[in-house]
């Protein structure tokens, strides 16, 4: 990684970046044709002010990526959330040194929280499992409403309701600090198991992208046929 990269916790003094952050976060999602939840630009702020995000950024101002915390079920569960490095820094192993301090932060904070995430991302998968992630069922996240209210801006919340809230696009992983696996037993599992999970994160953006094409000629043929029944018919 780019030595003239500073990777640190971010304070008040970093709320100047929100706007680029997430107009990065929502371009990127337009570009992989996938959906993120929405964050506005004064909620990105408040974690900042809060001490709940970390920032990376070059010694001359730019910024490079960004993640933060988000806490459910009174504190029970933790998700380090909005994930995003700038596309000209990708590849560069800043998206990695990124989650691992944000990681570490949310052990310091919460030490007795599960760990979750939901990504649409190979690589996010791998740089999770070399943290101690697994993947694991959606039943196991959190059930707190909030959290799940919070997807409604994605573009995919009709496929996550079709399926009552039990998949989705997204691969669900966890790391449970009252029983885990070692990080390099988790990230020995995924390198076994890398293609299987590429073939599993192609398949479901194949057949639920389908599902919402379909969807949506029929709608513009004045059908209302849902997602549901698409599923059941499959």
């Amino acid at each position: 990684m780019d030595n003239s990269i500073i990777i640190k916790i971010a304070t008040p003094a970093d709320t100047h970046y929100a706007a680029a952050i997430t107009n990065e976060m929502e371009a990127s999602a337009k570009a992989r044709g996938t959906g993120i939840a929405k964050r506005s630009p004064e909620y990105v702020s408040l974690k900042i002010e809060e001490g709940k995000a970390v920032i990376a950024h070059t010694h001359n101002g730019e910024w490079v990526g960004f993640c933060y915390i988000e806490t459910w079920g009174h504190g029970t569960y933790v998700a380090n959330s909005g994930l995003i490095v700038a596309p000209q820094y990708r590849k560069s192993g800043v998206a990695k040194a990124i989650k691992q301090k944000i990681f570490t932060l949310s052990r310091e904070r919460y030490p007795d929280a599960k760990l979750f995430g939901l990504t649409t991302g190979l690589a996010v998968m791998k740089i999770n499992s070399d943290l101690g992630y697994e993947p694991v069922t959606y039943s196991e996240l959190t059930q707190d409403e909030d959290f799940w209210a919070g997807c409604r801006s994605c573009v995919n919340f009709d496929i996550l309701v079709s399926k009552e809230r039990k998949n989705c696009l997204c691969t669900a992983m966890l790391f449970d600090p009252a029983d885990h696996y070692e990080p390099a037993e988790t990230s020995e599992h995924f390198s076994d198991k890398k293609n299987v999970y590429e073939r599993l994160l192609q398949w479901k953006q194949h057949i639920f992208m389908n599902l919402r094409q379909r969807r949506e000629k029929n709608l513009q043929a004045g059908k209302k046929t849902s997602i549901l029944s698409f599923i059941f018919n499959l």
